[in-house]
Order: C-alpha cells, then structure tokens, then sequence
C-alpha cells in the first residue's frame, strides 16, 4: 500500500506541474486560485469525514493546523506561484528539488536524529538527476527579480521542510484522528492564507472560471491535486517518515518529461535519459531503509525450524 500511494503521488503531483501552466497561461490569478483549489478540496473533505463521524468541527480550532497550512500548503505555494513570475519553470524544479534536503538537514539540526549515509547521498544524487533532466533547456535571465524569485522558492521549500516534519509530529500526536481529516484542516487554513494574499496583491475577475481551461485545470487540481494527491502524501507522513514522500519533487520532473513527449511531441536526448535514470538511483538510495522494510521477509522452513530448535 505504501509503495501504491508513493507511486500515485509521484504520479499526481507529476502532473498537477501542467494543469498550473494551463491554468496560469489561460488567465486564472495565481494566488486566488491555489487558494479556491485547497480550500475547496480541503472543506469537501473535512464536510465528508465530519459526516462519516470521524472528526469534529474542534480540529479547526487547533494551532497545530494553522501551523501546518501556514507552511505546508501556504509558504509552498505563494512561494512558488510567485517566483514563476520571473524565474523559469525548469529553475524552479531545481530549486524545489532541495526539499528532501533541507528536511534531512533540519531533522538532523533541530531533532538530533542522525540520517543515514545513503540517504544525504540518494538526496545529492537524485538533485544531480534533476539538474541533468533541466539543464539542457534552462534559460537564465539575471536580474534582480530573478535572484529573489530565487530565495522566495527556496525559502518557500524550507517552510515545506518545516511542515512536513511538524506533520509527522501532529500525526504521532493526534493519532486517533484520521490523516484524511488533519490533511484537510490543514488545506483549509492554507488556502484561506492564499485568499487573504490574493486580496492584497491581485485583482480577480469571477469570469475567469467560465474558460474552459481554467475550469478544467481547477477542477483537476482541487480533485486530483490536493483531494487526492495532498491526502496520500500526508498519510505517506504518518506511515513512514518525512523525507520518503519528499521524494516525490525528484521524481515528477522525469513525468513532466515523459507528458510533454507523449503530449506535445517534445524531444528527450541522451543527458535526459541519464538525468532520468541518476533521479532513479538517487531517489532509491535516499529510500533504502523503507524499502528494505516494505520486501518480503523470506519463510523459514517449518521443519528445519524445528531441527534447529533442537
């Protein structure tokens, strides 16, 4: 189940990369918009598990969500909607890219917890991968702008780092309340922190949502992205550790790569397919431990267990 949902968030996320652009290019306000999309998924979500009986209306009023929306879901994604504006997509992927690392860093700087070897190597490797994957059609334009747009995504992935180890904390915390229900109150404050910022930098024309391809690049987003997507990363979290899932911001550049030759007749040469195969190696190192964990143990044989008993 666990290597099901990291190859569906892998999957997801892959391609939400797209339906972004789509959206973006079609008129759609950033900022509004990432923010209807969380808050919508996350208060579907939370209506449903309050009927189900399986949370209360209280968990809105618990610090821990503010917390987690505010760095999670906010901090990522104003971060990242903004910076686009004058940093480029494939830069923009490099950049995400440090996440896994700085949650590495952070574990091993503020909780003590020591990481393993192979998995500062597997995050350096599968970054080299991303960078190889992007490089090739990256486009630097230096300007002030642009260095910002720089920090703000970086900054904007050191606030994921954040709230993804605090996520894993709140789960352990809370554990009688479902990951589903954590993962949509969390949604909820994200998104309405993005509305309040859409209301003091842009200006947004309802209209917008009668085009066809910001409809339809919302609706995926709200349904697929985050109702989805964002609940199986979250309960990824809960079920193994920060990092693994983090993962995912190795993986999805190659995905990308793969719709646009599937889609829109994009070319891959050779320092792809080795970006691609380096992201591989590197995000199997990083999860070596957990996917020792999730293969089969081999079954000793009944009566030789016996005979070596005796």
């Amino acid at each position: 189940m666990i290597l099901l949902a990291y190859t569906l968030v892998c999957l997801v996320f892959g391609t939400t990369f797209l339906a972004i652009k789509i959206g973006v290019d079609a008129g759609a306000p950033p900022f509004f918009s990432a923010g209807l999309r969380f808050f919508v998924a996350g208060a579907v979500l939370f209506l449903w598990m309050v009927y189900k009986r399986k949370v209360r209306f209280s968990l809105l009023l618990r610090k821990e969500m503010l917390f987690t929306g505010a760095t999670l879901t906010f901090a990522t994604f104003a971060a990242l909607y903004w910076a686009e504006q004058y940093v480029s997509s494939g830069l923009a992927a490099i950049l995400s890219a440090t996440g896994p690392i700085m949650i590495l860093l952070l574990q091993t700087a503020l909780l003590r917890q020591k990481a393993p070897a192979h998995s500062l190597y597997g995050c350096i490797i599968g970054f080299i991968g991303v960078m190889l994957l992007v490089l090739p059609n990256l486009a630097v334009d230096v300007s002030p702008l642009w260095i910002v747009g720089c920090i703000v995504i970086l900054i904007g992935e050191f606030g994921y780092a954040i709230g993804a180890i605090y996520s894993k904390k709140v789960s352990t915390n809370m554990s009688e309340v479902s990951p589903i229900a954590l993962n949509a109150a969390q949604m909820m404050y994200g998104g309405a922190l993005l509305f309040i910022l859409s209301l003091a930098t842009e200006q947004v024309h309802p209209e917008f949502l009668l085009s066809l391809p910001t409809a339809g690049s919302l609706l995926y987003l709200t349904v697929v992205g985050s109702m989805v997507g964002h609940s199986l990363f979250y309960w990824l979290v809960t079920k193994t550790n920060p990092v693994f899932p983090s993962t995912w911001l190795y993986v999805s550049p190659p995905i990308a790569v793969g719709v646009g030759v599937l889609f829109y007749n994009e070319t891959v040469n050779v320092i792809t397919i080795l970006g691609i195969v380096t992201i591989i190696a590197g995000t199997v190192l990083v999860n070596a431990s957990a996917l020792r964990k999730m293969l089969p143990k081999p079954k000793i044989n009944a009566s030789f267990a016996k005979k070596s008993d005796i």
